[in-house]
């Protein structure tokens, strides 16, 4: 059984979504973001970032295991699924989880708060990272016009970028043009599992403090 420990968010999503393409049974967690659960010290002995999500592996020993990436791979490898066995096509996908991790996540989340949240609209920051994550649309086009899904069949690099690109709205950021990347949000979206992980947790749900606390002090031997 894995615990996840998450929130409705991008991030959020990757995890509840793989569980869910997997089949790995899971037992949610859900954190209250406003309220600052991610950063109670229990929840910082199972992710020291204070960042969701975060699953632990209790037939693993209560094995943790934070940054969404890192979870990806983590149950790619444990049920053989989502991620190539040879070297090159394992590498492939893996490019294009770290391309997310380290471009689409990080531009588009800014492009997000300078257009939408920052109490002081900065021109210059929301051109620049609306522009920067178009560019990284772009990219995510060409080789979706070579390729069915990012690593060839679908993958976990897939469901790391998935939830970012379908919410490009929010960071009011287009896909006028770019009908590769439109044919891919549209295929993954309509995936049934996709479709679960994203209701995962669902908005009303109150957070599951107590159980934080219990995970804290069960890891720690308490």
């Amino acid at each position: 059984m894995i615990d996840l420990y998450t929130a409705a968010t991008p991030n959020g999503w990757k995890a509840s979504i793989a569980l869910e393409e997997v089949a790995l049974p899971y037992e949610l967690k859900a954190l209250r973001l406003d309220q600052l659960d991610q950063k109670q010290d229990a929840f910082l002995r199972i992710n020291p970032n204070g960042r969701i999500p975060a699953i632990v592996d209790r037939d693993a020993g209560d094995f943790a295991v934070f940054e969404s990436g890192a979870i990806l791979l983590y149950l790619a490898e444990k049920t053989g699924k989502l991620l190539p066995s040879d070297t090159k096509g394992r590498s492939r996908v893996v490019q294009w989880l770290m391309f997310q991790m380290g471009g689409v996540g990080p531009m588009q989340g800014q492009a997000n708060v300078f257009f939408r949240y920052a109490p002081e609209k900065i021109p210059f920051a929301i051109e620049r990272y609306q522009k920067e994550t178009r560019r990284l649309y772009e990219v995510l086009d060409r080789r979706l016009g070579e390729a069915e899904y990012l690593g060839g069949d679908y993958s976990i690099a897939d469901i790391a970028t998935w939830p970012w690109v379908s919410l490009h709205g929010w960071a009011g950021v287009e896909t006028d043009g770019l009908e590769h990347l439109t044919r891919w949000i549209d295929a993954v979206g309509a995936r049934p599992a996709v479709q679960r992980g994203r209701a995962v947790p669902p908005v009303d749900r109150p957070p599951d403090a107590e159980e934080i606390v219990k995970a804290g002090a069960k890891m720690l031997g308490k």
